[in-house]
């Protein structure tokens, strides 16, 4: 079951945990938007259909930050079939000191998807509250995995590898 690993605002780093998924394992690939820096909600959208479309079968979406906003604008307008995604710290694009770039994917869609979906999220990550991101997964029918005091998930949180992750992918993926 191919993978879709689908970044956020200014891309995942080198050393990221979606990059090193990618790299060291088969069946993932990276939805390569036009502009990483500001980014453009419709363009997005539509770069990410189009990632979905040249799949052979349905895939796995693997969001992290804005990447996750990004799944929630697409499942609003497109009705594809996919096997499911796992949703890592949404960034709330609507929260009053969201920067500029990435005010464009406001509002977040907040209908129930058609997929299987988890979200993971921290009791500190600046660019989600943990409130927000409860409301987030139970609108959308996800089930909510609270990692506690981890940050943005993502490198500077010390996230690399990230085990936990891929053993949330692969449960997601047999469900």
């Amino acid at each position: 079951m191919p993978r879709l690993v689908i970044p956020g605002w200014t891309n995942s780093g080198p050393e990221h945990w979606q990059s090193l998924w990618e790299r060291d394992r088969p069946g993932f690939r990276r939805v390569r938007q036009r502009d990483w820096d500001q980014p453009d909600c419709d363009e997005w959208v539509r770069t990410l259909d189009a990632a979905i479309r040249a799949e052979s079968e349905p895939p796995i979406l693997v969001a992290h930050s804005l990447g996750c906003i990004a799944v929630a604008h697409w499942a609003a307008v497109h009705h594809r079939t996919i096997a499911g995604a796992l949703l890592v710290a949404p960034a709330d694009v609507e929260r009053p000191d969201a920067p500029e770039p990435i005010r464009n994917f406001a509002p977040v869609p907040l209908a129930v998807l058609p997929f299987p979906a988890v979200v993971v999220a921290s009791s500190n990550d600046p660019y989600l509250g943990p409130e927000r991101a409860a409301h987030f997964a139970r609108c959308w029918g996800a089930r909510l995995v609270d990692l506690g005091a981890a940050g943005h998930i993502n490198t500077d949180a010390g996230f690399g590898p990230w085990p936990r992750g891929l053993a949330l992918l692969d449960e997601l993926a047999r469900s």
